[in-house]
């Protein structure tokens, strides 16, 4: 039953992303509001468990996977989204939080970190 329910969080989430555009603002644009979010430390907090490399990223994480190899980790970048929108989906016993499923970061914020990370 709760499988269930995690499957659909993650088909609406996945559905979202289709509603939705990454290049809804300039890709540069998306780009700065993503890393914006991923280094903001009362939004996203993406930092407090990843390691990028970002010279700008002071302190990071290292609970969580790297930020490296996005694009080979990540070929289609609808199922990166879906990641972030709601990681228990894929794995159940993650301490990520379901920053969709959860209304952390809007789907507009989503899309912006996604845009951010799948640069690395």
């Amino acid at each position: 039953m709760r499988k269930n329910i995690r499957i659909k969080h993650a088909l609406l989430g996945l559905l979202l992303a289709g509603a939705t555009t990454l290049a809804s603002a300039s890709d540069a644009e998306q780009i700065a509001k993503g890393k914006s979010l991923f280094m903001n430390k009362k939004k996203g907090n993406c930092i407090a468990c990843h390691m990028i490399n970002d010279p700008d990223a002071n302190l990071p994480g290292m609970q969580g996977p790297p930020i490296v190899a996005m694009q080979a980790r990540f070929p289609d970048i609808n199922i990166l989204r879906a990641q972030i929108w709601d990681a228990t989906v894929r794995n159940p016993n993650t301490i990520m939080p379901p920053f969709g499923r959860h209304w952390i970061l809007s789907e507009d914020e989503i899309d912006a970190v996604v845009a951010y990370i799948y640069q690395y």
